[in-house]
């Protein structure tokens, strides 16, 4: 499905829920307050993560402050778990979640996406040690490490539908025994301990074990990745001035090469088509 198809998708509105935002009030105190508050997670690199210094760093932070920048504002970040972030009560505590989300059937009930700003393999990693485990499907009813709340949980629990995505997911793992943690990083954290010590395998996103590797971490992808996704910005549910301007912005972004400049800078490649 192509870009701007993705993008018209994330204009679509409806009803406000009874503690939803409503028409126009982010915008209005984004810019009256000068700065735009966003929903990061301090672990998970290249995406977001704390350098040296404290400091927030990674794709999906230089992708929120570009985003800032271009509204005229400052930008503060905060850190709610992930599985606050998509029950999609904010209650005003935060503008924007610029945090890799795939747009899902469920997240849509409680959620806007106004815009779709790049895509990325799912995939499945073991421990280097591991010779079991040659392809996905060997993973069948093994011991497999996700974030909570994650598409890869529901991936692994057959029910994960990719919002407007209009055709079947392939589903090559089978009775998984699934264990959540609060990020992807910590069930990676929990694979390198050993083959088989307390995971499998882990399924994440394929930039994030790329990542850890590159860091030291002893483990390896597995096969090809198993669904690709879309990755969107996501709000509370009800304020079109505010999805419309988001969406105004990603789309400038995309057509001057700023978020394919970014994806280049954390990736490697462009993962922004």
């Amino acid at each position: 499905m192509n870009r701007s198809k993705w993008l018209a998708l994330g204009l679509v509105t409806t009803l406000a829920l009874a503690s939803a935002a409503q028409a126009g009030e982010v915008l209005d105190r984004v810019m009256s307050n000068g700065v735009m508050v966003m929903s990061t997670d301090a672990e998970y690199p290249p995406q977001s993560f704390l350098n040296a210094d404290g400091e927030f760093e990674g794709f999906d932070i230089d992708v929120g402050k570009e985003i800032a920048e271009r509204l005229g504002v400052g930008i503060e970040f905060v850190t709610p778990g992930w599985e606050v972030i998509t029950t999609g009560q904010w209650n005003g505590r935060w503008d924007v979640s610029v945090g890799s989300m795939t747009p899902t059937e469920a997240r849509a009930e409680v959620l806007d996406f106004p815009a779709i700003y790049y895509y990325t393999p799912a995939s499945l990693a073991v421990h280097a040690d591991n010779t079991d485990i040659q392809t996905p499907g060997d993973a069948s009813g093994k011991r497999i490490g996700v974030g909570t709340a994650t598409t890869y949980e529901s991936y692994l629990n057959h029910d994960l539908q990719i919002y407007g995505l209009g055709q079947p997911i392939p589903y090559v793992i089978d009775d998984a025994q699934i264990q959540t943690y609060e990020t992807d990083a910590l069930a990676l954290d929990e694979l390198r301990l050993g083959d088989g010590v307390r995971l499998d395998a882990a399924m994440t996103a394929l930039p994030t074990i790329l990542e850890a590797i590159k860091g030291g971490y002893p483990i390896k992808v597995v096969g090809d990745p198993l669904f690709r996704e879309p990755l969107s910005l996501a709000i509370e549910k009800g304020d079109p001035e505010w999805s419309a301007k988001l969406a105004e912005l990603v789309e400038a972004m995309h057509e001057d090469g700023t978020l394919s400049e970014l994806s280049m800078k954390w990736y490697g490649t462009d993962l922004t088509q």
